[in-house]
């Protein structure tokens, strides 16, 4: 296999086998904050111990999310040198804002947050846990500020030796492209652990086990999945669309499989993409939808691919494609759950309905596919550029290191995963089965 080729598979496994924590623990880091906050407003005791047992399985999540997020980290290094030296004048700024303010914030408090609770007090316990929340969201925005710059290159200067530069730090924190993606991507966050919260409630109401603390994570999940599966719907996902059509119009054009250029384009539901013919066989489509989400206008142009240079699309559209359309197809699903479950929720039904705990113990794994096809779909539609319209991925991999080097530590980085992957099954599984009713007090 080609080096490059390598290089990408590797990045996008560790990528992908990294972003199932931080997406947990970013998630989780809301809802324990107001299961502290109900705690103390309301003086419930029974959510304080529902925000320590879901603590408990942040700091797991948080650990693992640290271990396999180092690797990532140094292949910038060693697979990606060429990258790195050419705009680490940038992405350098937020990945080390990301380290040293929100990563140490998030983690000091952290170990304050699980160990600390007797000699903090009530309301220092509460500020522990908004510190960890306000660490965690902010780390995930240093990188979404880092990825909205690859998507959409602002605030930069070309240097005579043909490094980018940066001219302005507020301009790069400030890109337009950051605040839809930031918004996207911390609502699927949120989705991931209120479907895992929900999930975990389902499982005991199931099992006729802490009734009263499953209740808890059921009521706090659905509510906050519901609204979360919404806002990822609209407007965040909406905006972000639009901002794709804006700027990156032939990614725009792949995502669909839209090969001519159509006046009143159809958003494409089902098909299967045939680029060799450019067609879409099978093609199930609503009429023109695609014209009104990307501009607003029902009879809108939407450029197709052969409007642009085989050299600008993105080099594997099929993948991109199904990416994309199951990134969508299981947030429209999330809505629907969410939506049935809060409705028997407000009918005071949904306790007592098993075929409804079974669909939310049953939908636990669905977020995360979904977070990682919308990664996907992202990182496939910007290709083939490491930075849109500057970069070109092939431009980018170290050209030192062969091949057969990088297949060799993809073949290690998956032995490695699956051991780490098994530890972490196994660590939740023992906490799961201990409950929080039966779970160690925590040393303070």
């Amino acid at each position: 296999m080609e080096a490059l080729t390598v290089d990408r598979l590797q990045f996008a496994f560790t990528a992908t086998f990294h972003y199932l924590f931080p997406q947990l623990t970013m998630g989780l880091a809301l809802l324990i904050i107001i299961l502290k906050t109900l705690a103390v407003w309301k003086g419930r005791e029974d959510c304080n111990r529902a925000a320590k047992f879901w603590a408990s399985v942040f700091g797991i999540s948080f650990v693992f999310g640290v271990v396999t997020g180092i690797p990532l980290e140094f292949q910038f290094g060693t697979n990606w040198a060429r990258f790195s030296r050419q705009v680490g004048g940038v992405i350098g700024q937020t990945l080390a804002m990301e380290g040293v303010f929100a990563f140490f914030l998030e983690s000091t408090f952290l170990g304050l947050f699980l160990y600390g609770e007797k000699r903090l007090g009530k309301m220092g316990h509460w500020w522990a846990a908004f510190l960890v929340f306000v660490g965690s969201w902010f780390s995930g925005f240093f990188i979404i500020a880092t990825n909205a710059w690859m998507q959409h290159p602002v605030a930069y200067a070309v240097g005579p030796d043909g490094n980018i530069q940066l001219l302005s730090i507020w301009g790069l924190l400030l890109n337009p492209w950051i605040l839809w993606q930031y918004i996207h991507n911390m609502s699927g966050a949120v989705v991931t652990a209120s479907f895992a919260m929900a999930a975990l409630g389902a499982f005991y109401l199931l099992s006729n086990r802490h009734i009263a603390q499953a209740r808890i994570y059921v009521r706090l999940g659905v509510i906050t999945g519901c609204i979360c599966s919404l806002m990822m719907l609209f407007p965040s996902g909406h905006e972000q669309a639009r901002m794709i059509a804006r700027h990156q119009p032939a990614s725009l054009a792949a995502m669909e499989a839209l090969f001519d250029t159509t006046q009143g384009a159809p958003l494409m539901v089902i098909g299967q993409p045939n680029v060799p013919e450019s067609k879409v066989d099978n093609p199930g489509y609503v009429p023109r939808l695609l014209s009104f989400l990307a501009y607003g206008d029902w009879t809108a142009e939407v450029k197709g691919l052969e409007a642009f240079s085989r050299e600008q699309w993105p080099d594997n559209i099929p993948l991109l494609y199904y990416g994309y359309h199951l990134m969508v197809g299981l947030g429209t699903a999330f809505i629907a759950v969410m939506a049935g479950a809060g409705f028997l929720l407000w009918r005071d039904q949904l306790y007592e309905s098993r075929w409804m705990m079974r669909i939310l113990l049953l939908s636990f794994p669905l977020p995360f596919l979904a977070n990682s096809a919308g990664w996907l779909t992202a990182e496939l539609a910007r290709q083939p550029w490491l930075v849109y319209g500057l970069v070109r991925t092939d431009s980018g991999y170290s050209h030192m290191v062969s091949g057969g080097n990088g297949l060799f530590t993809l073949i290690g980085f998956l032995g490695l995963y699956a051991l780490l992957a098994l530890l972490c099954i196994i660590l939740i599984g023992q906490m799961i089965g201990h409950g929080p009713a039966d779970s160690p007090e925590q040393v303070g």
